[in-house]
């Protein structure tokens, strides 16, 4: 259907696909399984080889510690056919070691996670290198700053602010601990393994009339960089970070990534909010901090909209990349459509395909032709000579 002519230098193709993979305890005490739930983990095969026809070669995946550590025995065959999937249809995997979920009998906040959360790694790591030939890509923990506020300012995730208010410091240098002692596990099995950390960007504002409020509406946002900066060693040293942790950034983008301070009144993407920072601009400030490669780890956007949120992300990251940003790929995340954590029946429409039962329940994918229309043209818009990368220098952050 389309070609992707963009020569990345760390993917197989500049347009990713990310199937939902998010396995915590939600706020009604289920434990969720995305990937079951949207019948991916019955459909892989199926699944990567519809991407080829939108010139999607790469895709982010979740590898479910909580099913395949039990009673100290470790057991893949819930990522075994990811792996065969991968290997039959040229599919290049970022794998996820933690998407928020972990076994039922350990403590996010105890020592003990460090050190099982390294010892899964690299099990994991040593069974995907064993059933591949691909260089490896691994996100050990997504979404770090999100899990921190979700964890201990709200009830969307076990063990829930009730038990953990207070704790964000505590909690983002344990995770960072700990995700810095897997990837040293996973090297130790494959050095050829290269590293994405994604957590979201953000922009907040103080409210109108509330120039006293601008310090702390600047010390919210600038928290987006604290486990970044952890995890090279610029603040908080005795975590052992260290710049060769942070080999490649992923940044997560929707519209609801920026808002005023203390009102969390949403700066309206589709109203045109004038006070919304371009995502260029976002990019280019993250950029300058750390001199690393980029992706953009997640975007889309729900129902009509999604089109013109494509379009209008693959204009920016054009935008970004001729100020020398080194913006390697971008993932459609959903790619397929998910439900909300919370209301299993409420379908989001967010992905490329969305999802319509057969006769005998599966969840068969069916192209939003609206949105792939749009796709197509923003993979035509990005494909022009002007969205080269235009100082190939600036990708001198390369291992």
């Amino acid at each position: 259907m389309t070609t992707d002519h963009i020569a990345p230098a760390l993917l197989k193709s500049f347009w990713m696909a990310g199937f939902e993979g998010a396995s915590h305890i939600n706020s009604s005490g289920k434990r969720l399984d995305m990937v079951h739930s949207t019948h991916h983990d019955l459909l892989v095969d199926s699944d990567y080889a519809m991407l080829r026809e939108v010139g999607i070669h790469v895709v982010r995946e979740s590898v479910r510690w909580h099913l395949i550590e039990r009673g100290g025995r470790f057991d893949f065959s819930s990522l075994a056919p990811m792996l065969r999937a991968a290997n039959e249809h040229g599919v290049q995997v970022n794998w996820t070691l933690c998407h928020y979920g972990w076994p039922d009998d350990l403590d996010l906040f105890s020592p003990a996670f460090v050190h099982r959360f390294a010892r899964f790694s690299a099990e994991a790591a040593r069974f995907i290198a064993d059933h591949s030939n691909a260089e490896p890509v691994y996100s050990p923990i997504n979404e770090i700053s999100f899990i921190c506020w979700a964890v201990c300012h709200s009830d969307l995730m076990y063990p829930y602010a009730v038990h953990s208010k207070g704790r964000d410091n505590e909690l983002k240098r344990q995770l960072v601990r700990a995700a810095i002692e897997a990837i040293e596990a996973v090297w130790e099995v494959d050095p050829r393994a290269r590293i994405i950390h994604i957590d979201p960007i953000i922009h907040i504002i103080a409210p109108p009339g509330r120039p006293d409020l601008e310090d702390a509406a600047r010390a919210q946002r600038a928290s987006m960089f604290e486990a970044w900066d952890m995890l090279r060693g610029s603040r908080d040293e005795d975590l052992g970070g260290d710049p060769k942790y942070l080999d490649i950034i992923g940044v997560n983008y929707y519209h609801s990534n920026q808002w005023e301070y203390l009102t969390n009144d949403r700066l309206h993407w589709h109203l045109g909010d004038p006070r919304r920072m371009p995502l260029h601009r976002l990019l280019q400030e993250v950029y300058e901090r750390y001199q690393v490669p980029m992706i953009i780890g997640e975007t889309s956007h729900v129902g009509a909209g999604r089109g013109q949120w494509i379009r209008e992300i693959a204009e920016e990251v054009c935008g970004a990349r001729q100020l020398g940003v080194p913006v390697e790929g971008v993932c459609l995340y959903p790619i397929v459509d998910r439900t909300d954590w919370e209301n299993d029946h409420h379908w989001h429409n967010s992905g490329l395909w969305d999802v319509e039962p057969d006769e005998e329940g599966v969840l068969r994918r069916v192209i939003n032709q609206a949105y792939l229309d749009d796709f197509l043209e923003a993979q035509r818009h990005f494909n022009r000579q002007e969205c080269k990368l235009q100082h190939p220098e600036a990708q001198a952050g390369l291992r």
